[in-house]
């Protein structure tokens, strides 16, 4: 029997972006339950109870849209010659049009609508930038209406050093900087370890790049809230990094030196320094405690007095506007809360009164708890100081790019940016991925997808600042899974991954927001694209010159061996690995296996047996690629695939085959280089494995002069050299 919403769902699916189907991993093809369909519709706002109500709820949204004679955003391109947005309204209505450009300057015209006009011609030529379009329709019958539109008009590709524009190639070491080791930090990497090492990035090895982990701002607890790729806010950053003793205040702040110099002090830093793993929580508490301290003196000796520095700091929050005051009440909040409670961790939990941040109840807590709340922006500004500090040593040393960040997809459905910022994401659904190698059931990542139309009537205002505040101080942002951009894998609540499916995003819109951002604030970009993605994904990536992301593990010829090193992309950055993969020295060892054995993922026998004999082939075909491809000999024993240790020579060998690849950036991981076997991260693990909490095998200090790591600096350096990647 025919559904009754037969004939509603595909105009409508089509008109929202919704897949009726789609193909998996393995070339299968899924058509998608009506009932999937329908929840996703209705997480739109859609009314699908019965087929009356949603045809009604569409009737009465169709209305409000022919309400506006203008859609609230229009996204161009520089090099438009016609450039017109669409408009809706009666032929015959007289218009007043107005558009202020970015600088303060308008354009006045008046226009008449003809019949069958369906578009208002802008001025020519645009100019890159976000202007505002002002409308005043006076229809035929009388009465005027009001209508304004913003309008982003974008250069066509995203910025590039000169070096790489012209055709040179660049190379950067990947760390993860919460495992960074030194012998001053206090248990965890901070902004100053980073600048020692951008120094001997950049001098020793002759790159041009750091890459860096993440640096959103996270809760610090363990083990659920320290992964950098599901943050609390993905605005703000995390104080775990700062240097609190390069902090101005300190200095003059002779109760936090007291402090900081006492015996039991000095013996918790002591020990959070030879720890092995990072304590994320014991070295927060260290950190806020010493910060509180530095605040109540800025409080008392500059804000009090008005000096400078608390001017620079006014002005410095000020620029800042509603996306800190918002993540700092809520900070604020989280603290009181749990404080009364100790059983509250999450928002949700809060008195209801508090989970608006719009609601009397937090603006009342906001203007009694100020100072906790100024606590926060400060501590922010703190990061932002230490983090151009950084940056600005990088671009001295001549390194073209400098800092590369990275932008999560995630961010904790229970943290900040859920609780700030809500309308701009879809309620009654979560993103994941469908069934494919890795996970045969799909994956449910458990956060609610973007709300794109929200995004739309906001201007992309908010989607502007996630790219603009994430590649702050840095020449590169590498965008984690870039497919979010074309579609997303959404599962309706109370269904299984299975039971999703793609929702289509307007790529073209963000896409050159992204080229904007990143040519006005001067970074390239690469679209993390790993996995199945659809081939416009990277057609478009290519037209907008952003870097596609190439994996050594991943790029193979038809028979499983790897591809030919010249036979990559000129437009990519090639990589070693990435935090969710074994290190060069793991893979060889079968650590990732052994690792997915212990935490329980591989309980069967068989299996096990099974991945590790597929291990031992890929081995194989690893070095006979490296044979064919000249970085081997060709009487180079075929039986080390079954040794457990990766030899110097052919870990000589894995890094010249891919400095030697055409791709326009190389990035070895740091644990590549060093030769170490543990993976930052065991996808499915959470207590099973210490996940983001590995540090280095060597101190900042001893990169220098330790023999070892000159050995591996200097045949870095030399295949760098050699294939003209050296900075310098």
């Amino acid at each position: 029997m025919k559904s009754p919403y037969a004939e509603l769902l595909p105009p409508l699916c089509r008109e929202f972006g919704i897949d009726m189907e789609y193909w998996d991993i393995w070339g299968h093809r899924h058509e998608v339950g009506e009932s999937s369909l329908l929840a996703i519709l209705g997480s739109f706002g859609l009314d699908t109870r019965t087929p009356e109500r949603l045809t009604e709820s569409v009737k009465s949204r169709q209305k409000r849209l022919q309400e506006h004679p203008l859609d609230p955003v229009a996204v161009l391109s520089v090099s438009d010659h016609r450039p017109a947005v669409p408009l809706r309204a009666a032929a015959g209505s007289h218009l007043s049009v107005a558009l202020y450009w970015e600088d303060g300057w308008a354009e006045r015209r008046e226009h008449v609508v003809v019949e069958g006009e369906t578009t208002l011609p802008l001025p020519k030529p645009l100019r890159a930038g976000y202007h505002d379009l002002e409308v005043v329709v006076q229809p035929p019958w009388g009465g005027e209406v009001r209508a304004n539109q913003r309008i982003i008009v974008a250069p066509d590709r995203a910025w590039m050093p000169d070096p790489l524009r012209h055709g040179g190639r660049g190379a950067g070491l990947a760390v993860s900087l919460y495992g960074v080791r030194s012998a001053r930090n206090w248990g965890a990497g901070d902004f100053t370890d980073l600048e020692a090492l951008t120094e001997w990035v950049a001098e020793s090895l002759g790159a041009g790049f750091v890459a860096l982990n993440p640096l959103h701002a996270l809760h610090n607890r363990q083990p659920y809230n320290t992964s950098p790729y599901l943050p609390v806010s993905i605005f703000q950053r995390n104080y775990l990094y700062l240097d609190v003793e390069r902090v101005e205040d300190f200095g003059k702040c002779a109760a936090a030196q007291l402090l900081v110099a006492g015996e039991w002090f000095q013996k918790e830093v002591r020990a959070l320094r030879e720890s092995e793993f990072v304590e994320y929580e014991r070295v927060a508490d260290l950190k806020r405690g010493v910060l509180l301290l530095l605040f109540r003196r800025f409080l008392r000796e500059e804000w009090r007095h008005d000096t400078a520095r608390a001017r620079a700091f006014r002005k410095w929050a000020g620029s800042q506007g509603d996306l800190l005051d918002r993540f700092a009440a809520y900070c604020a909040l989280d603290e009181v809360m749990h404080a009364r409670n100790r059983d509250v961790w999450i928002w949700p939990d809060w008195p209801e009164e508090y989970r608006e941040p719009e609601s009397k109840a937090v603006h009342e807590f906001v203007h009694k708890h100020y100072r906790r709340i100024l606590f926060h922006k400060y501590v922010q500004w703190q990061i932002d100081l230490q983090l151009e500090r950084v940056q600005r040593r990088a671009v001295e040393l001549g390194m073209p790019v400098g800092l590369y960040h990275d932008l999560a997809l995630a961010t904790d459905r229970c943290g900040a940016d859920l609780w700030a910022h809500r309308p701009f994401y879809v309620n009654g659904c979560r993103v994941g991925s469908p069934p494919d190698d890795f996970a045969p059931e799909g994956q449910d990542w458990a956060f609610p997808p973007p709300n794109a139309e929200a995004h739309r009537e906001n201007g992309y205002r908010l989607f502007v600042e996630t790219i603009r505040r994430n590649a702050r101080h840095g020449g590169a942002l590498r965008i984690d899974h870039v497919m979010r951009f074309f579609r997303l894998f959404w599962i309706p609540d109370g269904t299984t991954a299975a039971q999703g499916t793609y929702v289509n995003e307007h790529w073209q819109d963000l896409l050159r927001i992204l080229a904007l951002e990143s040519v006005r604030g001067r970074f390239l970009v690469v679209g993390e694209d790993l996995g199945t993605v659809p081939p416009k994904l990277r057609e478009a990536m290519e037209h907008f010159g952003m870097l596609s992301y190439k994996l050594f593990y991943f790029e193979k010829n038809g028979d499983g061996s790897p591809k030919p090193c010249r036979e990559y992309a000129r437009g990519a950055l090639v990589s070693s690995t990435t935090h969710d993969l074994p290190t060069l020295a793991g893979f060889w060892a079968s650590r990732d296996i052994e690792a997915r054995r212990a935490a329980g993922i591989l309980s069967n026998d068989g299996l096990y047996e099974r991945q590790k004999e597929e291990r031992r082939e890929e081995k194989r075909k690893m070095i006979r690629a490296l044979q064919r491809d000249g970085f081997l000999k060709p009487d180079y024993p075929l039986e080390a695939a079954d040794w457990p240790e990766l030899t110097g020579e052919l870990h000589n060998a894995v890094i010249g085959y891919l400095v030697e690849t055409p791709s326009a950036l190389m990035l070895l991981n740091q644990e590549d280089l060093t030769k170490e076997v543990d993976q930052q991260n065991l996808p499915g693990t959470t207590w099973q494995y210490p996940n983001w909490r590995r540090k280095m095998r060597y101190r900042v200090e001893e990169l220098r002069g330790n023999g070892q790591v000159a050995d591996f600096a200097r045949m870095f350096r030399a295949w760098l050299e050699r294939t003209g990647r050296v900075n310098g």
